[in-house]
């Protein structure tokens, strides 16, 4: 099972050509390895769990196209209607019967959606979102939580101050400070901080990760969305789950059936595209009614609800929806990948954590708590990087940074997964001892 590749020769000479014609070689930035050290992968194919590189390798994959595939690599089902829907053409700027039929089963899965609009990325939903958000309350500020990751619109590009909630500072250069003036940092799991910033009755809406996937899977504490419920309903505020990455994987109604909390608007992708490009945000139909031509707020985009991501994402959650116990089945991986590598962490008397819930993972060195991104504060990045190094030599990617939750696709629910935690559980080993 190891990776017997000793030089990377090949992706060298094509990384070589990445770095001539894109921004550090990469069209997004974790891909350039950055965080752990080392060439980045290439990737030639995929199939099931695992990935085949251009040095010939195939290691078991957990970075699932963060998070975009719960099935496998090259699904059969996905393939074939892709394959269908690429015969009749890859793009109208008309609406096609799948679009509808897709916006339909969304709304039908989603608890809080009645009105769905199809988009192109993650970022396009949760901007789109926020902008509904402000229209529909007339306000303009947006409280978003220290660590939870949004996409890249500039008012999301924000990092907190050292107290619980402060006022926002542009994070990336090339953001104007007035895009973000308006954008208020809480701390997540901390309804304290929340309430002080709704005080003034001036916020449009709170927008949240229900389970933060972009500091390493973190859960919602006890009581904590319900929190966010109950305090965006006193101040007139709007409650946004981003569940681009939690929408039908952690419950087939995503985060809010699985915590049976509601918000106003939801942002999905990733899954919901089986694969593809795509995305969507929705909600509250007297909400939803606002954006054109129903209403006066603009949101358009040529490839919105294209033949290639309907196709892909029908497939899917058709998949989904004929395969309920996938879900328990994820459960029960989620709570052996815990066991064995948190039996493995105290087993070289080292610091770490485990998290999990549905198919989402998160691993921590050197800390024993997580609720907030202050707690990440004392990981061991240089921990991570030899343990994601030696997990590679073993044959299992995960993904390279020490922040990113790691994703379980079905593929992973055979003998395969046995072979991972046996390799991951030698890796843990090996650098904290």
């Amino acid at each position: 099972m190891s990776i017997t590749t000793t030089a990377f020769d090949v992706t060298r000479a094509w990384q070589r050509r990445a770095m001539d014609v894109m921004p550090g070689g990469v069209n997004s930035p974790v891909r350039a390895f950055r965080s752990v050290g080392g060439d980045p992968v290439l990737v030639a194919s995929g199939n099931g769990a695992r990935l085949k590189t251009v040095e010939g390798d195939e290691p078991i994959d957990f970075i699932a196209s963060w998070g975009a595939q719960i099935l496998g690599h090259a699904h059969p089902e996905i393939i074939d209607a892709v394959r269908a829907a690429l015969s009749r053409g890859t793009s109208f700027g008309i609406s096609t019967t799948a679009e509808i039929e897709l916006a339909e089963l969304v709304c039908e899965l989603v608890p809080s959606i009645d009105v769905v609009r199809m988009v192109n990325s993650g970022t396009e939903a949760t901007a789109s979102a926020v902008r509904l958000a402000r229209a529909a309350t007339g306000r303009q500020a947006l409280v978003k939580f220290e660590g939870c990751y949004h996409g890249h619109s500039d008012p999301f590009l924000v990092r907190a101050g050292s107290g619980l909630a402060t006022f926002g500072e542009p994070s990336s250069p090339g953001v104007p400070p007035g895009t973000v003036s308006d954008t208020l940092i809480a701390r997540y799991n901390d309804l304290d901080s929340v309430s002080a910033l709704l005080s003034a009755d001036d916020v449009a809406a709170v927008i949240v990760e229900p389970v933060a996937g972009n500091m390493g899977c973190v859960l919602p504490a006890p009581g904590f969305l319900a929190g966010l419920r109950r305090l965006c309903d006193a101040h007139g505020a709007l409650l946004i789950f981003d569940e681009v990455m939690t929408g039908f994987r952690v419950a087939l109604g995503g985060a809010q059936e699985r915590f049976d909390v509601m918000p106003d608007l939801t942002a999905l992708g990733k899954v919901l595209a089986g694969g593809t490009a795509g995305a969507a945000y929705g909600g509250r139909e007297d909400l939803m009614r606002m954006i054109a031509p129903d209403g006066p707020v603009y949101q358009a985009g040529t490839l919105a609800g294209n033949p290639i991501t309907t196709a892909a994402g029908l497939a899917t959650l058709h998949h989904l929806v004929s395969n309920p116990g996938l879900y328990d089945d994820f459960e029960r991986a989620g709570e052996t990948i815990e066991k064995r590598l948190g039996d493995a962490i105290s087993a070289t008397g080292s610091v770490g954590l485990v998290n999990h819930v549905g198919g989402m993972v998160g691993v921590f060195l050197g800390i024993e708590k997580v609720s907030c991104w202050d707690d990440l504060d004392s990981l061991d990045k240089d921990l991570f990087a030899r343990f994601f190094h030696a997990a590679w030599d073993r044959g299992v990617l995960l993904p390279p940074s020490p922040f990113e939750a790691w994703f379980l696709m079905e593929a992973h629910l055979d003998e395969t997964l046995d072979l991972a935690i046996d390799a991951l559980a030698e890796a843990i080993v090996e650098v904290g001892t």
